[in-house]
């Protein structure tokens, strides 16, 4: 199974032409990030093939949430992405809109032929392991993007009595956003501080479970985004609002590690399946 990098524009600066080229240069396999503004499209394309990158795309529902999402994932869909992460729906909508909103977004998903993932984030109908667990149940073929940062937060714990939710979002997992949070926040200030090695250490094991289940799956690949914010997503120091790490950094440190544990994870993994036999 290949590990396909990606990198998130967040917090990057300057033009499409500067960021792709940044971006390729360091490695990664493709590029993550909203849908180029209307008079762009062209020049993003052309960017992209220029640099050889391939595309998530991500959008964000509004309003009339459907209708919002609706738009968006069509037009998403014709910069032929990878895949498309989706913000989805309200935490404050009642569980039939968000089961409703769920259901027509399946339907767009099949029409358009490209995988969309929900991501795992606070404000939407994913917000906690409970919300999604239960939409899963009932909407068994929904694709999750995990970003399980937003639940530490959320939870303001490090999920010790969610496993069975977090292995049951596992499942579903078609993207990872690879981001550490804790008990008081979804980002840690660094994920190299030994204050935070409790943190980092569950995220990965949460990561390792979704590998293994892309593997038992037979899954062709496995994306992932190191993806921590810019300030004051990140944390900043008083009076100045100067970050404490350099972000671009950061992430770059976060991608490698990962690619050295998911390779040796694949391995171990591949040895069990061949052992015991695939999921079915």
């Amino acid at each position: 199974m290949q590990l396909k990098l990606f990198k998130s524009v967040w917090g990057m600066s300057g033009t499409w032409a500067a960021k792709l080229q940044q971006i390729a240069e360091a490695g990664y396999t493709g590029v993550e990030c909203g849908m180029p503004a209307e008079g762009e499209e062209e020049l993003f394309l052309s960017l992209l093939e220029e640099y050889g990158l391939e595309l998530i795309l991500q959008i964000f529902t509004q309003g009339e949430h459907f209708d919002s999402f609706e738009r968006q994932a069509e037009r998403a869909a014709a910069f032929h992405p990878l895949l498309i992460n989706s913000h989805s729906a309200k935490d404050s909508m009642p569980y039939d809109a968000q089961l409703s909103f769920f259901e027509r977004a399946l339907e767009v998903e099949k029409q358009l032929g490209i995988p969309i993932g929900h991501e795992t984030h606070r404000g939407r109908a994913t917000f906690t392991p409970w919300s999604t667990a239960r939409l899963l149940s009932d909407l068994p073929n929904l694709h999750i993007v995990a970003d399980l940062s937003h639940w530490c937060c959320v939870c303001e714990s490090m999920l010790a009595d969610e496993q069975e939710n977090i292995s049951l979002v596992a499942e579903h997992t078609i993207h990872v956003h690879g981001r550490v949070g804790f008990e008081e926040g979804p980002q840690v200030s660094d994920f190299r501080a030994p204050e935070y090695e409790y943190a980092l250490a569950k995220h990965e094991l949460w990561w390792d479970e979704i590998v293994d289940c892309h593997v038992r799956m037979n899954k062709p690949f496995f994306t992932f985004t190191p993806e921590f914010g810019p300030p004051r997503y990140m944390h900043t120091l008083p009076f100045t609002d100067q970050p404490v790490v350099d972000l671009w950094e950061l992430c770059h440190a976060m991608g490698q590690r990962f690619q050295e544990r998911f390779e040796a994870r694949v391995t171990c993994t591949h040895a069990q399946v061949i052992e015991e036999g695939p999921c079915v």
